[in-house]
């Protein structure tokens, strides 16, 4: 019988996160929490070493007059530091709030100023500067800490660091379940960000409803914390989900440095947007591609790895004729990949936050890494539908348990459950927009359901293009095919109101100049591979491979590849990936105008 809200809701009933970590620390003092580079090796500590920082630097806040209902602002990479600041303020009953690190010293203002912030720990360097940039704009601020260099008028991290510790069981006790555990800020697609509330009570649900959900232990698990710790996802992932479940995560401050520390660290559960298993597939093909002996080898291989997960799907076990070619490509071709990648002892592996290319899910699946798709808000806490070992391709899975998810009238994703935020901060017209009487979150999704309740996106309903013939196109599933072909990068798809569909296209930096460079294209900067008609014309192909999924439509007809690299957290992409569509359309006016012009 399917588990219900109030069930999960019971299962969790008083618990807090300060509660439960220090029920961790009891359980699993002597294990590792918290891995970082120092040099060529790594330090550690242990959750009791964890638990002693945390409980001294609970005392400095409270000197600080940090205390229950007081926000904390951290503006710190993903680094041990962090972790500690996050509990340290739930132990004293207070409510951390994190920044995205790229932020701007204008966006900072936004974001410290509407949570009104009274104290932000901050690391030394660029990130302080752009704090004090505006700290004169925030009344609200009391008090900075500075991990590192500081300035007279700061208080260093260490001195928080030094204070004797309060008692940990009766710091854990402050906080209550309806307090404010985080607030996350929407990445501002649209408009300035949304302070999105979320409340112990959401996160807690919302752990228990996923331990249901897998379906076995993942205590101890190792995993890597890369993306920002803003983002509901990396909060849930390593730092909450780390607490409770006893992780063992590795912090890596450079999302360019992923690949080495996957190597390093081998992790058993990897989250990630769908542009870093992107980038994975397509510096991996890239590579392969330089042996037309060993591609061959390798795609033969990946035709069976899919082969043997697709009767997996449909709930079969292979036969042992397929079986045994499996066991002997999987030793030669696919296990040393995954070992070569780091990816080896992966037991769990999840994509969310955009639609990803069936293609890439398929090959890793090929491959044999579990990768799942999980929808989620973070009005949601995060998750609200997932099926990590019942997976349907083309679908984020059921709704996680205890969760009542259905669709509006319009086709509109709702849902209700304990993991539903409690709206946004000091917003009472958008919470009111978002939530019903009734407690449904409206989640601005439109959706398909199959007979057996896995769940569809089809896309973002104010997203959708119509065109001016009345066609009704996602381009989020039309930018994910695009981007499943190995040269480009980004695809931002316009139509509109427009009588066909155009794209802005941009090379992936990694796999293009390898291509050209294989093709005898002496070019290897982006803007010069922008124009070399060698590479515009195996774009061009790519653009066509991708329209034969599509109606004629829903193709794109024309497109401009642009010369530049769109990086997170531009006027292109928000911190996670995701296209800030509107400043694009801004941006690239001229260009988007003479697409049209032309045709």
């Amino acid at each position: 019988m399917p588990i219900t809200d109030a069930e999960v809701a019971r299962r969790v009933a008083g618990e807090t996160v300060a509660r439960r970590f220090a029920t961790t620390v009891h359980e699993r003092g002597g294990a590792v929490a918290l891995r970082w580079k120092d040099g060529d090796g790594y330090r550690t500590l242990t959750f009791s070493e964890y638990a002693d920082l945390a409980t001294r630097v609970a005392a400095g806040f409270g000197a600080l007059g940090v205390g229950r209902g007081t926000r904390v602002a951290l503006l710190v990479r993903n680094r041990p530091e962090f972790h500690v600041a996050d509990v340290a303020a739930l132990l004293t009953g207070a409510t951390p709030i994190s920044i995205y690190n790229s932020s701007s010293p204008d966006q900072i203002r936004y974001v410290a100023g509407h949570a009104r912030a009274e104290v932000v720990v901050v690391e030394s360097g660029e990130f302080l500067e752009r704090l004090l940039a505006v700290r004169d704009d925030l009344p609200a601020l009391r008090e900075v800490v500075v991990i590192g260099d500081g300035y007279e008028g700061t208080n260093p991290w260490s001195e928080l660091v030094a204070a004797d510790p309060v008692e940990l069981d009766a710091a854990a006790s402050v906080a209550r379940p309806d307090d404010l555990v985080t607030v996350i800020y929407t990445s501002g697609t649209t408009g300035e960000p949304k302070g999105v509330m979320l409340d112990h009570a959401n996160i807690c649900w919302t752990i228990e409803s996923l331990r249901v959900a897998l379906g076995y232990p993942s205590d101890g698990f190792r995993l890597v914390s890369y993306l920002p710790m803003a983002h509901i996802a990396e909060r849930m992932v390593t730092h909450y989900s780390g607490i409770r479940f006893g992780y063992e995560v590795t912090t890596c401050p450079d999302l360019r440095e992923l690949a080495t520390y996957l190597r390093e660290t081998r992790p058993e559960l990897l989250f990630g947007v769908p542009r870093t298993y992107e980038k994975i597939n397509s510096g991996l093909r890239a590579f392969v591609a330089a042996d037309p002996g060993k591609n061959a080898e390798f795609d033969h291989a990946l035709e069976i790895g899919l082969e043997v997960d697709m009767a997996r799907a449909r709930g079969e076990e292979p036969s042992a004729e397929l079986s045994r070619r499996f066991e002997a490509v999987d030793a030669t071709a696919l296990r040393p990949v995954r070992e070569l990648l780091g990816l080896d002892a992966l037991r769990v592996a999840v994509t969310a936050a955009a639609p990803i290319p069936v293609e890439v899910l398929h090959f890793f699946r090929a491959l044999g890494v579990p990768l799942s798709e999980l929808y989620g808000l973070s009005e949601s806490s995060g998750p609200a539908a997932w099926a990590p070992s019942q997976v349907r391709v083309g679908t984020v899975g059921p709704p996680i348990p205890g969760l009542e998810l259905r669709l509006g009238d319009d086709g509109e994703v709702i849902m209700r459950g304990g993991n539903v935020f409690r709206g946004y901060l000091d917003d009472p017209e958008r919470t009111a927009e978002a939530l019903d009487p009734q407690g449904w979150l409206h989640t601005g999704d439109i959706g398909a359901l199959d007979d057996d309740g896995y769940l569809r996106i089809v896309d973002r309903k104010k997203e959708l293009i119509i065109t001016a013939g009345g066609k009704n196109i996602s381009p989020a599933n039309l930018e994910a095919a695009l981007k499943a072909q190995p040269l480009i990068g980004q695809a931002c798809v316009i139509g509109d109101d427009e009588p066909y569909v155009v794209a802005l296209l941009v090379l992936d930096p990694d796999v293009a100049p390898v291509w050209a460079a294989q093709h005898g294209v002496a070019a290897d900067a982006l803007p010069d591979l922008a124009l070399d008609p060698v590479v515009l014309a195996e774009v061009e192909r790519e653009v066509d491979e991708a329209n034969r999924n599509f109606s004629h439509a829903e193709q794109v007809r024309r497109f401009r590849v642009l010369g530049d690299d769109w990086l997170p957290d531009s006027d292109e992409l928000t911190p996670t990936m995701k296209l800030k569509r509107r400043g694009i359309l801004t941006k690239y006016a001229l260009e988007i105008a003479e697409l049209y012009a032309s045709g």
